[in-house]
């Protein structure tokens, strides 16, 4: 049972937000926690607010960032948001962590838009959260992913089974 979530936030879609002024989209706060205390959720959480990157930005070494603060965490459920692009990337490095389940989401529209993904894939990775065995996984378009079968397809803007 999910008593205490840990959750990284690396920035991606998800926090993006807009700027009239300067008509671009830049990296704002982790949206996540806002989003679980406006759905009441029935546990505790924490947000290490880790990166504030594009996912086409991360790098080898912020992927080692993001795997040493996670295998340092004391709780056993981590959830991390992360842009789309190179989440599968991400989520690879991950699979070395022992003892842990990670479920890494994010947002193909920003959390602050109307109709964006973001509440349904954080809802979905909260659920595979509870009820998954240790090992990394991705919650996207409604389906639980194992990083080493599934890729983005950005034509379709969707995540679909990697061809094998």
């Amino acid at each position: 049972m999910l008593q205490h979530l840990t959750i990284i936030a690396t920035g991606g879609t998800i926090d993006k937000v807009y700027f009239d002024d300067k008509s671009t989209f830049q990296i704002g706060t982790p949206q996540i926690g806002e989003i679980l205390n406006a759905l009441g959720v029935a546990f505790s959480f924490d947000v290490i607010p880790l990166l504030r990157k594009d996912s086409l930005h991360i790098d080898d070494d912020d992927r080692d960032l993001v795997r040493r603060t996670i295998a340092a965490q004391p709780h056993r459920h981590v959830l991390v948001t992360h842009g789309t692009d190179t989440m599968v990337e991400t989520a690879q490095v991950l699979r070395a962590i022992p003892d842990k389940v990670i479920v890494l989401t994010g947002a193909l529209n920003p959390a602050r838009f109307q109709g964006s993904d973001a509440v349904f894939n954080i809802g979905c990775a909260v659920g595979a959260l509870q009820t998954l065995p240790d090992g990394v996984y991705i919650a996207m378009n409604g389906r639980i992913w194992d990083p080493a079968r599934v890729r983005k397809n950005r034509e379709a803007n969707r995540f679909e089974p990697a061809p094998i």
